[in-house]
């Protein structure tokens, strides 16, 4: 199997330094190139077709949501995974109807870190435990879980929580003994409700939400 090929987007040379030499280890991992704002970002992903951008939120002039919206409008199989040293569930949920596939605190752990990106590489989504807690405790002192538009009937949570544990619409089907036209049914509504573009993205929203139960072994 080639090794995924990554594109580094951060502001600050030392820490893309660091996440180089940390992957420069990984046989899965190989890095192709490194930029510091949205527009080299652009033109690097452009020039190389990385598999995953690692992009940061905080970038200078342009941010790191909407470089990662213009990025997947114009390349949408690239998985792009948010890096950001603050904990906001906010700006999670804006990444992920910008296109993220993950969404990462920077003091995660290093091996936390190669953890998520496997899993991105498998169709996991990848937010670190950190931001899953923080998300859950701002659910829980929530008296309306659902905002407006994002109102899932209880056979769409049951299909989403499927999607979220990796299991194909036929597998989903099968499960629930419905049909797969069925099944792709409640997708499509389920994205126009969540206004995202892919199952993913969908899955990856349930659990930052807290709708749905972290896969296991993440």
């Amino acid at each position: 199997m080639q090794p995924l090929r990554l594109l580094l987007v951060d502001d600050h040379a030392l820490f893309r330094e660091g996440l180089i030499s940390l992957l420069s280890y990984q046989d899965d991992f190989t890095v192709v190139g490194e930029a510091e704002d949205a527009e080299s970002a652009l033109a690097q992903a452009r020039a190389l077709k990385p598999d995953i951008v690692l992009m940061d939120v905080e970038l200078p002039g342009e941010d790191g949501v909407t470089a990662t919206q213009r990025l997947k409008l114009e390349m949408p199989a690239v998985t792009v995974v948010m890096l950001t040293v603050h904990d906001d569930s906010q700006t999670l949920f804006e990444a992920i109807k910008a296109g993220a596939q993950g969404y990462l605190v920077k003091n995660v752990r290093s091996r936390e870190l190669l953890e998520q990106l496997r899993g991105i590489a498998r169709g996991e989504a990848a937010i670190s435990r950190r931001m899953a807690a923080r998300i859950l405790e701002e659910i829980r002192g929530q008296t309306e879980p659902f905002g407006p538009g994002e109102e899932l009937t209880a056979r769409e949570l049951e299909v989403l929580e499927l999607v979220a544990a990796r299991l194909s619409n036929a597998e989903i089907a099968e499960r629930l003994v419905i049909s797969e036209h069925t099944v792709k049914n409640h997708m499509k509504s389920i994205l126009s409700k969540l206004h995202l573009h892919n199952r993913h993205q969908a899955a990856a929203y349930g659990i930052a939400r807290g709708w749905l139960p972290r896969p296991k072994g993440t």
